[in-house]
Order: C-alpha cells, then structure tokens, then sequence
C-alpha cells in the first residue's frame, strides 16, 4: 500500500497563503477604527477576501476539487480578524478583582468575550461567504449586486439582535465626515453598501486581469486592450468620487441656527473609577464631583447639565435626599441626572430630567443591555459563573423600545452608553419629535481605544438624524456635536471636567429618518430577482437544447 507523501515546505506555505491572506486583509481592516484609524484601508481590505472566496467557488467545482475550495474557513478568518482587532479595548474589563472575580476566572471570561464576538463576526462573514458562492455564478456584475446586498443585510440582522458594533460603515468614523452624510439617505448601511461595491469592483477587476494575462479569458477579453480589462477599476474609482461627492453635497448644507432654538447644555465628566461604585467613598466622590460641577456650570448660566451614566449609583427614591437634587431646587437649573430606576423587584439603567424645581418630570430606560456585563445569556447556567459589571446585586432589566424622553425643552433624543451602536434607537425617536441628542455612557471598564470608538458611534447618529448630540461620559470622551458630525468640543481621558455648549433644537427629517433603511430591502429584491431571471434564462437555454437534440 503507497504511504501519502507529506508536503513539501514550499508546498504548505502556498496551501496556506489564502488563510494568510485572508486573516491579514481582517486584521487590516481592524485597524480601520480607532486607535490606529486608518479609515482609507476599508475601500481596499476587503477585496482580497472577495478574491479568494470566488476563487474558491472555481477551484470547488474543478475535477476533483481543490483542498482549500470552501470560502468558509477563509472567510472566519477575515472575521475573526477584523472583529478581534477592532474589539480588542474589550480585553481592558481585565482584571475584574473589584467586582469578587479572582484574578484568572477574571482572565478567563475576559478571553471568552473577546473571542466569542470575534467567531461571532466571522460566522456572519462566512455566511456572506457561502452566498456568494451559491449564487455568485459567473457574471461579476451579479457577484457585486448579491456580495453588496448579502453583507448589508447581515449587518442589519445582526444589529437586530442584541449583540453589536463593528459595522463596516463604523470604519468611516469619524475621520471621514463627507462619505457618513450618506447616512441620511439611508442610515450606515449606506456607506456599508458603498464599501462592499467598491471593493466588490476592485476584486472583480483584479481577477479579470489575471485571467487576461494567464490566457485563460476568451478571446474577445484577452485581445481587448488595457482599459478594458480595468473598466472594473475605473467603475471602482468613478463610484467612490461620486459617492463622496453626494456626501459632500450634504456635507456642506448651512445648519440653520435660529436664537430661539437655542440651548446651553452643560456637562459633567466626574471621572470616578468603576470599582469605587460599590464603596461609601465612591459614593461620596460622586456627589461632591457632580455637586460641585453642576453649580459650577449653573453659575454661567447654561440651560440644563447633563450628567453620564450611572452618575449617582443610587435607585430613584434615594435621588431626592441627594445633595446634586438640593443644588438643581437651588440654583434653579434642569439636570439631566444618571441613576438606577426601579421596576418591581427588578432595576432600571435610567436617566431622570429634574425639573428647575427639583423634580423629576420625565425618565428614559435604558433599552439596550450589555450581554454578560448588564444580564446573563442563559442565566439559569452561567448566572452562577458570570457576574455583572453593575454595582448593584438586583436583577436589571431593560426599557421599554418604544420610549419617548420629553424635557422641559422639547422632546430629546436619548441614549445611554451601549445604546450609541443602534441607529434604529435613533430613528425611531427622531421620527416621533426628537430635537436633539443627549447621550449618557461610562466606558470606565475598557482601554482607552473603546470611548473614542464609542465617541464615532455617536458622531454616525448625529449626522444620520441630523441633530446636534451632547454626550456626557464617566472618564471620556464627552464631547458635543453638530449635525454634520464636527466635534465642537470633546474633553481629556480620566480627568474631571465641566464644559458648557450651545446646541440647537433641530425638527428636520433626513430620507433615513423618514423611510428607514429602504435601501437594503431594495437591494436584496434586485439582486434576489436578477439572479431568478439568470436562472430561468439558463433553465430555457437548457430545455431548448434537449428539444433540438
């Protein structure tokens, strides 16, 4: 019996090459987000993994098939490396010592985290993968109609649930303003849809020209000169100019500043670490810094002062005993104030409006929860492994999705912290009356990458609704901005500030705001609906055939 023969090593790197390549074009586009933010990588990383996936499709259907012919492996790969990169900051919940989590069970949640959402992103790229696959066929046209409409509608599916973060759209952020004004149109897949074509058409083009030079296009395609073997490339650079020129369009758009729809918002940064939330000192510090922070912003004169996150760890009912509450019914001044609502035996993350009487006049749930660090998955089997990062011991549970946050000033877009990566939070309540953002987020669990990526989140919602975003944070980054996404202010990281700005009430409704995103449905009908028609075209062509013979 003849034994198999090993491969040789030059045989086993050039086996390996396309799981290289693959995992380097995802790490790649990891470093598209901050803190490396090399944004203009997005419009390129992605055609590698395109390449090799319909390359893939060709060696499976050769005689016998290729060892490496299935995309899937290559495309987890591309997954896990951009997802892994890109949420690498959430490594900085290590160590959770504070929380009673010894040091190496801490490790070992920690590494689950990180590499759960990283398979969990690669699952959905090799999902992609597999569909180009099936009904990619040989027309590249189609490969870009279905790649682009596949990739946008998993990222919609995805973003239902209650896991999300790294769309492509978010590479953008927020480093490229003029290509986010798509958002309007449609919301992030917009700029989601335009990166997969563009780099769709670049792969397309790259492989075309492979094929001219090896001989193994017709001959029409192989005598064609040069311009027409890199019509992909030229169609590639025409849609990426032309988009951005529709962005800049939009980008350029006079915001309208009306005197009567001003508003002077102040902020609190109170820079109190995470593991004090449990102690009387942490307490202590956090009335004193968001005391002291909001006379100091009611003395020049703003109209209200928001405050992040969790700003007084305390339920509802022990707000009104608080020194900050005793501030706001002296100085008179609306605050916007963090702290625990109550729901039976079971709490809230909320944000309260004081009025400038001191009393609270309207509340916002927090609808969208942290998975492991707000409740358990499946907690009847992990509750007893896994402990929450909040500093309360009861049982938290969300809002309700269907909020509406009024204010002594309007009806008020809100979000609090995680909830920055669903834009349909947004639409949804800019549609009902929203005049403006305020955002309240503590991102002291994580590396200093996560608030400044948290921070882009937040700059993609403001352009898309078209509103002005106050956002006030535990330890940075809060900031403020406009509607066309320019930060007008945004603080140090870990250090104490107060900061006052002018926004302004907005009531205007972008195409997204309006309609949603139309844009992916309409997508995958035509492109569902053109490879149909190729199939029935093939089907007759086939049934012609077998008559005349």
């Amino acid at each position: 019996m003849q034994k198999k023969q090993s491969k040789k090593p030059g045989e086993r790197l050039t086996s390996s090459l396309p799981y290289l390549i693959a995992l380097a074009s995802g790490i790649l586009m990891g470093l598209t987000v901050a803190p490396v933010g090399a944004w203009f990588l997005a419009w390129i990383v992605l055609a590698p993994l395109w390449v090799l996936v319909v390359s893939s499709s060709k060696r499976k259907n050769q005689s016998p098939p290729a060892p490496s012919s299935s995309p899937a492996p290559l495309a987890l790969l591309w997954g896990i490396g951009y997802h892994g990169v890109a949420l690498s900051w959430i490594t900085g919940i290590h160590p959770m010592t504070w929380l009673g989590v010894p040091w190496w069970p801490s490790l070992a949640i920690t590494l689950f985290c990180w590499g759960f959402i990283s398979v969990l992103g690669g699952i959905f790229v090799a999902i992609w993968a597999a569909v180009m696959v099936r009904l990619g066929g040989q027309k590249s046209w189609l490969r870009i109609l279905i790649g682009t409409a596949v990739w946008c509608g998993l990222e919609s599916l995805w973003s239902a649930g209650p896991l999300w973060w790294s769309s492509l759209a978010y590479t953008q952020s927020p480093h490229n303003l003029v290509i986010l004004h798509l958002g309007q149109l449609s919301g992030p897949n917009t700029v989601t849809a335009a990166i997969a074509a563009v780099n769709g058409l670049i792969a397309e083009g790259w492989m075309k020209r492979l094929r001219a030079a090896s001989g193994r296009e017709d001959a029409k395609i192989s005598s064609a000169p040069l311009w027409f073997v890199n019509k992909y490339f030229a169609t590639a650079a025409g849609l990426l100019i032309s988009l951005h020129l529709i962005g800049l369009i939009l980008y350029s758009r006079p915001i309208a500043q009306p005197p009567e729809a001003a508003l002077k918002v102040g902020i609190v940064q109170g820079n109190i670490p995470n593991r004090l939330l449990r102690s009387s000192e942490g307490f202590r510090r956090a009335q004193e810094n968001y005391t002291s922070g909001y006379i100091t912003l009611a003395d020049q004169g703003v109209d209200a002062v928001l405050t992040p996150e969790g700003a007084l760890p305390i339920f509802q009912r022990d707000l009104l005993g608080t020194a900050l509450v005793a501030a706001v019914k002296l100085k008179g001044v609306v605050a916007w104030i963090g702290a625990f609502g109550e729901r039976g035996d079971s709490y809230t993350i909320s944000l309260f409006t004081f009025n400038s009487k001191g009393e609270i006049v309207s509340r916002y749930d927090k609808a969208k929860l942290v998975p492991l660090g707000e409740y358990i998955p499946f907690e009847g089997i992990l509750g007893g492994i896994v402990k929450r990062l909040s500093p309360l011991d009861a049982h938290q549970v969300p809002g309700s999705a269907n909020q509406l946050f009024d204010t002594p000033f309007g009806r008020a877009i809100a979000s609090i912290c995680y909830e920055s990566a669903f834009p349909e939070q947004f639409r949804r309540q800019a549609a009902m009356g929203g005049q403006f953002i305020l955002s309240s987020s503590n991102d002291a669990h994580y590396t200093a990458s996560m608030p400044f990526q948290h921070h882009a989140q937040d700059i993609m919602r403001a352009i898309e609704t078209d509103r002005w975003s106050a956002r006030a944070t535990n330890t940075g980054y809060s900031a403020f901005i406009d509607p066309h996404g320019k930060t007008l202010w945004i603080s140090g990281y870990n250090t104490y500030e107060t900061h006052a700005e002018t926004i302004y009430r907005r009531q205007t409704k972008t195409l997204y705001v309006r309609w949603g995103d139309w844009l992916t449905p309409l997508l995958l009908v035509f492109s569902g609906g053109a490879w149909l028609v190729i199939q029935l075209r093939g089907t007759n062509k086939i049934n012609k055939n077998l008559k005349e013979s």
